[in-house]
């Protein structure tokens, strides 16, 4: 089946079953068009909550997926492959993270969202990249905390906030693995393009980049910046919507090698395809008990009520 044919069957079904698509940023550019919304994590889940529909198809990886059950425990949630993981979720088994917690006990817990639902129901309040140093702020100087499971972005927060957080060994595969070296080279390269990165890179990253954001904060950045040349770095889908949205600047990737790539292979795993057959059988779904989403969405609701 064609793509041509594979989207009209796609609309098709999401009209017939009151379904909506939710594509994040990294997924491929069919998906993120044919999306009802696209979108980071937090805000897909939002949308998926105040949506009338009735099915939610997630085009993403398991965790975000997990994310919108857990806000919308009321509606069918659907994730074209399950073995779409995420290597900063798998970084941090909860039986270990709850060992280390308890070593710990006066430490209070942040969690970056990007961890499993399991998790978020040991943590005090959940985070994201756009928030994470306001959540951070908003406990007293005096408290000890624990950041998980993203290193990278503990040490960012650190350095801002003038925190000592105690950091989960955990990263994101995709951005711990574009090294200082490998963005020196592209700068020598292209010395008129600014550095925009995500707050998941290593710390040596983060001090060549001009800005440094979550993906929709690159992709505003890129909209509204009068600069031509970007050296972006982050995961490769999000060229397809800084493309849309600044079509005429120049987008060059951190990449290890020379295609021009930085793939997720977890979230590579969508296709228009699996996109199809999920919706038409309504499967694999998200299921997940009322004791993991009470206890996960109570973070999730504390960070929204402290990012009024």
């Amino acid at each position: 089946m064609n793509s041509k044919e594979l989207i009209r069957k796609i609309n098709k079904l999401r009209k017939e079953k009151n379904a909506i698509i939710l594509a994040h940023y990294y997924q491929i550019g069919e998906i993120q068009d044919i999306a009802d919304f696209t979108g980071d994590s937090l805000q897909l889940a939002q949308v998926a909550a105040q949506n009338d529909a009735e099915i939610i198809l997630f085009a993403g990886v398991h965790f975000m997926a997990e994310t919108a059950k857990t806000l919308s425990p009321n509606k069918k949630v659907i994730l074209p492959d399950l073995k779409t993981g995420c290597s900063l979720a798998l970084s941090a088994p909860t039986k270990k993270f709850v060992e280390f917690k308890k070593q710990h006990p006066d430490h209070k817990v942040v969690s970056y969202i990007n961890c499993t639902a399991e998790m978020k129901t040991h943590t005090d309040v959940v985070c994201t990249s756009s928030n994470a140093v306001d959540i951070v702020n908003s406990f007293p100087k005096e408290q000890p905390l624990i950041f998980a499971p993203d290193k990278n972005l503990g040490s960012y927060v650190n350095k801002v906030t003038g925190r000592n957080m105690l950091l989960w060994d955990g990263a994101c595969h995709v951005h711990d693995r574009i090294s200082a070296d490998i963005l020196k080279k592209l700068i020598e390269k292209h010395p008129d393009a600014q550095v925009i990165a995500h707050p998941e890179s290593r710390e040596e990253v983060l001090n060549l980049a001009n800005f440094i954001g979550s993906t929709a904060k690159m992709i505003d950045y890129v909209s509204k910046s009068d600069t031509e040349t970007f050296i972006v770095v982050t995961e490769t889908g999000i060229l397809h919507k800084m493309k849309q949205v600044a079509p005429n600047k120049k987008y060059i990737l951190a990449s290890k090698d020379e295609n021009n790539t930085n793939n997720c292979e977890f979230m590579k795993l969508n296709t228009l395809e699996n996109v199809y057959e999920c919706l038409l059988n309504e499967s694999p779904e998200i299921i997940l008990s009322d004791h993991i989403i009470e206890n996960a969405r109570k973070p999730i609701i504390r960070m929204l009520e402290l990012s009024k």
